[in-house]
């Protein structure tokens, strides 16, 4: 009996857990009340159902693909035509059932194309997945009666007479309730796949398929399988996308969807299953947030993934999980002050990197230039950019955070390398 108590605990503690996320995710809306956060926060909910998605081809059987977005295009697109043919028949119940139709879209796309990518893994798998989902993106302009061509396809989600409990889903607040069910039960029910035998056979084939053959279960068939039900769930992402919207444009089928949800698997944390929830969060919120401040977001994000490689090829999830294992050891605290000594110089880094780089967009896009002693606003302050001086400041703040970063970072690894020392040592 009393072995089976710490997994008790365990499963309750993981309720308690599953709980507090949805009561946050409900009452976000109560903190922020503007619109702008709102359309934040849908966006959130459904590239997190679309990031654990994609994790379950990456993370969980080892299938790098690159046109995942096919599955999340189709789901949108012929959710999308449901609700326009549904039109004044339909209401709020139809409407609200939507991302089923997705997900049953992108079901079925992943019967038809999964019975071609999965015959093979590895590389050839992600070159094939690379060709159909190129073929699928530019086949969205030649048939423009399903695609909508240049334009897309678009509707107005608001059908129907009277309302569901008084909801109609026309307000944002109301659209964002939706999403964070249909994100909380897809969320749950990809967890509960990962515990299903199919969830571990999965895991066997990403690890070492020769053994999951020789004691024999059929590789290809687990592809198979797992590349269905990510098109299903990818598929619901898709429906709650086209909702959320009210339009469907071929750019929810091309390869910058593709590449961006794997980036947000990426930096996440492929071997976890918060991983993807955690990039999925931080990549939305640089591309909106980040990207409508500056138009170098993109550099900031080529340069974090850059950091994300060398730094922490496990992800965001992994330098989580390792803190943890300090904090179970005892040895967390003597970490921190390393953590809030190499802290600052990183900032002042940051700080000059930051500066030289919004100056040298300010200047490529002509601002400043022949301008006399126009001053130019960059990050908030007005500067003279054909004068040196900020730029002399910009390169001495860079150049001090530079040395201080290596400086202070080598204790800090020292310091890191000698924790994680003592740790393998006490286990051992």
């Amino acid at each position: 009996m009393n072995s089976h108590v710490p997994q008790a605990v365990f499963r309750r503690g993981r309720l308690l857990l599953w709980g507090a996320c949805l009561a946050l995710a409900v009452a976000l809306p109560l903190v922020f009340k503007s619109g702008f956060m709102l359309s934040l926060l849908c966006q959130i909910g459904i590239m997190v159902v679309f990031a654990l998605s994609y994790n379950m081809l990456l993370g969980q059987t080892g299938l790098l693909s690159f046109g995942h977005a096919v599955y999340f295009g189709m789901g949108a697109f012929i959710s999308m035509h449901t609700l326009n043919m549904i039109g004044k028949d339909g209401g709020p119940l139809v409407v609200a059932l939507l991302p089923l139709v997705g997900g049953l879209a992108g079901l079925l796309a992943g019967v038809v194309l999964g019975w071609v990518t999965t015959k093979k893994a590895g590389t050839t798998f992600a070159m094939i997945s690379l060709g159909i989902g190129e073929l699928v993106a530019a086949c969205a302009l030649m048939f423009p009666g399903l695609f909508g061509g240049e334009g897309g396809v678009s509707g107005n989600r608001v059908v129907g007479k009277g309302s569901l409990l008084g909801f109609t889903w026309g307000p944002q607040v109301e659209m964002y309730g939706l999403i964070v069910a249909w994100a909380f039960v897809a969320t749950v029910a990809m967890f509960a796949l990962t515990q299903t035998p199919l969830g571990r056979m999965a895991n066997a084939v990403r690890d070492n398929p020769e053994r999951a053959e020789f004691v024999g279960y059929d590789t290809q068939r687990v592809r198979y399988l797992m590349l269905i039900l990510s098109g299903l769930f990818a598929g619901v992402a898709g429906g709650l996308t086209a909702l959320n919207y009210e339009i469907v444009t071929a750019e929810t089928l091309n390869a910058h969807t593709s590449g961006v949800v794997l980036l947000m698997t990426f930096v996440g944390g492929i071997g976890f299953f918060y991983g993807p929830i955690i990039g999925a969060i931080l990549v939305t919120v640089m591309q909106i947030v980040i990207g409508g401040m500056t138009q170098a977001w993109l550099l900031y994000f080529g340069l974090f993934f850059l950091f994300m490689v060398l730094m922490a090829p496990g992800g965001i999830a992994s330098v989580i999980a390792m803190q943890r294992n300090l904090w179970q050891a005892g040895l967390f605290r003597r970490m921190v002050p390393h953590y809030l000594a190499v802290a600052l110089p990183i900032l002042v880094l940051l700080a000059g990197l930051v500066g030289l780089i919004e100056m040298t967009y300010a200047l490529l896009a002509g601002e400043g230039v022949g301008a006399g002693d126009t001053a130019t606003k960059v990050m908030g302050m007005q500067l003279q950019l054909s004068s040196m001086e900020p730029w002399a400041i910009a390169l001495a703040t860079t150049a001090v955070g530079v040395a201080l970063t290596r400086w202070i970072g080598g204790r800090t690894s020292a310091a890191w390398n000698e924790t994680l020392a003592t740790l393998h040592g006490d286990r051992t």
